[in-house]
Formats: C-alpha cells, sequence, structure tokens
C-alpha cells in the first residue's frame, strides 16, 4: 500500500488501465462482434468448459488487436492525457506458452508497450518517455499435463460460482472467424455499477478470444480490447522480449505484495484500532446505510492506516484513514483529479462508469473513500464523515 502513496495521479491511472489490459492480453484475451463466421455445435456449459480445458495449448498467439476505454471521463480529467492506455488505440499482440507477452498499442500520442514473463511485467509510455515496471506474484510452476477436472468438479464450481452470479448458457459465437463459445455474468446482488461481463473462448484450442466488462445503462462495454485477426503458433522471443528505448524514465512500482509490520498484525477492531493509530480514527458504524463490517490496522512505519469496509459484494465501500502528510500537502496521488467541495473541504474526486475515488484532508487526518457507486453517492458518505 505505501508505495501507492508516491504515485502520481496519471501514473497511477495509466498503471490501472494497463493492468486491466493485461489480465486480458495476457491470456491472449480480446473483444470483438462475431463476425457471421462458423459457430460449433451447441453445448451445455460444463461441458464447453472442460473441452477447452483439455485442448491442447498453443505454442503462442499472434493478434492484431483494437482497444478502446471508456471508462475515465475525457477531457477535463489529467488536461486530456494522450496515452493510448487512456484514449484507447489499435495495435498487436503476442503471447507465448511459457508466460510472456507484449502488447503494443500505437497513437499520435505516441506508442505503449506491454511486455510481462512470469516474474515482472513494465508499461512504457511513449507519450511521457516513462517505463514503469512492477514485480509479479511468484507461483509455483504448473505441471507439462494435467488431466482436466471431472464434469462433476465443473458443476460444482459453476454451482458455487452461481449462488453470487447469473450465468448464461455457454453461446455458439464466431470471434475474428473463429468458432467460440460465450458466456455472461451478471452479479446477483451487491454488484455495484457493474452490470456485467462477457468472455468467450475458442471452441477448438480453448484460447480465450472475448472479454469485455459492462456498467450499469450502458450498452456498450466500458473496456474493450478486439481482434481483428488472430491465429496460433510460435513467436519469436524478438517479439516478447523488448526493451525501452535508451533515456527512458524508469518508475519501479514495486511488489504487489502487503504490506506487513508487526506492530500492525492483528489490530483489528474500531477501539483496538484507535488506540494503535497514530492519527485519529472515525470509522462510523455505517455509511450511507451501508453497516461497518471490519476495520483494522494495517501497513508499517509512516504508512499505518486504517481500513474500514462497509457493505457486501462489489457495492461495499474502502475507507482508508491515515496521518496527513504535510510534506504533500496537495492530496499526493490525487493531486491531478478534479476538486469538489464536500461542505467547504476541498476533496478530489475521479468518477468513472464503474466507481468513484475520494480523497481529502481535515485535522491532521488524510480520507480516501472508493467503491463501484455514482459520485452523488460517494460525496454524500464523504459529507457524512465530515459531519
Amino acid at each position: 500500500m505505501s508505495f501507492l502513496r508516491t504515485l502520481s495521479t496519471r501514473t497511477l491511472i495509466l498503471l490501472i488501465t494497463a493492468v486491466v489490459l493485461l489480465a486480458t492480453g495476457g491470456a491472449a484475451i480480446a473483444v470483438a462482434a462475431g463476425g457471421g463466421g462458423q459457430t460449433p455445435p451447441a453445448k451445455p456449459l460444463d461441458e464447453a468448459i472442460r473441452a477447452a480445458l483439455a485442448a491442447p495449448a498453443p505454442e503462442g498467439v499472434t493478434a492484431r488487436v483494437r482497444f478502446t476505454n471508456k471508462l475515465f471521463p475525457s477531457g477535463a480529467l489529467l488536461g486530456g492525457v494522450g496515452s493510448a492506455l487512456m484514449s484507447g488505440a489499435s495495435g498487436r499482440l503476442w503471447a507465448t506458452n511459457d508466460g510472456r507477452g507484449r502488447v503494443e498499442l500505437q497513437s499520435d500520442a505516441g506508442d505503449v508497450q506491454i511486455v510481462w514473463n512470469r516474474s515482472h511485467v513494465s508499461v512504457y509510455d511513449a507519450s511521457s518517455n516513462t517505463v514503469y515496471r512492477a514485480d509479479l506474484p511468484k507461483h509455483e510452476q504448473a505441471a507439462d499435463k494435467r488431466e482436466p477436472p471431472a464434469i462433476g468438479a465443473i458443476d460444482r464450481l459453476l454451482g458455487t460460482v452461481g449462488a453470487h452470479v447469473s450465468l448464461s448458457p455457454a453461446q455458439p459465437t464466431d470471434v475474428a472467424g473463429h468458432p467460440a463459445y460465450e458466456l455472461s455474468l451478471s452479479p446477483k446482488h451487491d454488484g455495484g455499477l457493474l452490470a456485467s461481463a462477457a468472455l468467450a473462448w475458442d471452441a477448438e484450442s480453448g484460447v480465450p478470444l472475448r472479454a469485455a466488462i459492462f456498467a450499469q445503462g450502458s450498452g456498450s462495454p466500458v473496456l474493450e480490447l478486439a481482434v481483428t485477426g488472430i491465429s496460433y503458433g510460435s513467436v519469436p522471443s524478438a517479439d516478447v522480449d523488448v526493451t525501452p528505448p535508451a533515456g527512458t524514465k524508469v518508475v519501479d512500482v514495486g511488489s504487489p505484495t502487503r504490506d506487513a509490520s508487526p506492530d500492525t498484525k492483528g489490530v483489528t477492531g474500531l477501539p483496538a484500532v484507535q488506540a494503535a493509530a497514530p492519527f485519529a480514527v472515525t470509522a462510523p458504524a455505517t455509511l450511507v446505510g451501508l453497516p461497518r463490517r471490519d476495520v483494522r490496522l494495517v501497513g508499517a512505519g509512516d504508512s499505518k492506516a486504517a481500513l474500514a469496509l462497509y457493505g457486501h459484494g462489489l457495492g461495499a465501500i474502502a475507507l482508508v484513514e491515515r496521518k496527513a502528510d504535510s510534506a504533500r500537502p496537495a492530496n499526493g496521488m490525487a493531486a491531478g483529479l478534479p476538486t469538489i467541495s464536500l461542505d467547504g473541504v476541498t476533496a478530489h474526486e475521479l468518477a468513472t462508469q464503474l466507481g468513484t475515488v475520494l480523497e481529502w484532508q481535515r485535522a491532521g487526518t488524510s480520507y480516501l473513500l472508493a467503491g463501484s457507486l455514482p459520485a452523488a453517492a460517494a460525496e454524500a458518505a464523504g459529507r457524512q464523515l465530515l459531519k
């Protein structure tokens, strides 16, 4: 958590977008409407999933892609940043079967290169001549070949997921001329601003081919990575092992591991957190009608913070309180965001189609509120905390 506080707003938003794009691109996922090509035979969802898991993995993936980003507000946000990650762009994707890959997006503002392997990921943004690097969580090497789960095991998993998410049947379709099955998912309750997500995969190879995220009230995806052409086969190392130009500024965002400290471990419950925190902790029992379900002390040293969670599911609200940093009076990473007034207190706000983030300072304490809720609801929660 501590390294996030040192990032600029531009850096943080670019990285959030890159993570979403990597999560799709790293698996050769792309979004595209059915093109009227050949479709596979109808199958029950469990059988379609098992067939995908049993299919032999291709040696590699090469694709032409088009990325569209409607998540963040345009124009006023960050002065109209022209990065391809913010405005969308066309480009290419390469992925190998040993965990390496690259997405290249091209725009008038300059290219973006997202390169990854099993140990780290880097995002090069030509518009700022900066590369952002981060370590990835360590994981065990997968076995060369494992038996796919039985139909019964898949049914049990679908039953568990189905208790919280509505699942559509496996819909036969095609993506970029490849026969595919598509699955739509939507939260049954506490979905916040998320309406649904869609996933499709190649009926023959099992490779994911479609991913989309839809917000409430919108008929088109808020994030989209579209494939205009895709092929399978060996990918040369030169296509995935690339380095940024000489003289590029390097920003190391560290590891995604959670900050750990012996003096904050196990400090839970409002009385214990208030006693241990070096700042005044508010964390009311309810926030805009949502009950507080957890509060704990996290972080270490000067980065200690009180984390309170309200509500459940995707509609939950997270509230982070920490000692205000007098050396960063402009509210740190939110300084580049538009400002609003919360009963006379200046707050920085990032409002998107999937959620809102607010940050402000008062009486020596810094507050960050985030959730999948409209800006008006987030502002109401902020005003409640100011009373």
